[in-house]
């Protein structure tokens, strides 16, 4: 009778064993499995990383479109009330000249 305890008390001990490896072996597997959804996941942290910076570039960009509007509406206002400042524009820009004065025209040298 010694010898059947033995060797069932082995078989036991060796289906455990297979049984312990099969559960660290899933065990394992769930917590990679996780640890992959956690990092790469559509909530993880990669994409909110992503989503982080797509925010601070779109940030960076409606801090620079509301100095741009904040430009256009001064130059606006200087075209509607300096005079001065038309006539500044449509003589450099549209080379206009007052009644007696002459426009001259620079022409660079190519260099060959």
């Amino acid at each position: 009778m010694r010898k059947r305890r033995k060797t069932t008390k082995k078989k036991t001990s060796l289906a455990t064993k297979a049984q312990q490896k099969l559960i660290k072996a899933i065990a394992l597997f769930i917590i990679s499995f996780l640890a992959i959804i956690f990092l790469f996941g559509d909530h993880g942290v990669y994409q909110l990383y992503r989503i982080k910076m797509l925010r601070n570039t779109t940030q960076k960009r409606i801090e620079e479109l509301r100095a741009e509007k904040q430009e256009f509406a001064n130059e606006k206002n200087r075209l509607e009330t300096d005079l001065n400042y038309i006539e500044s524009i449509a003589r450099e820009k549209y080379r206009m000249a007052k009644s007696g004065e002459k426009v001259f025209k620079v022409i660079p040298k190519h260099k060959k």
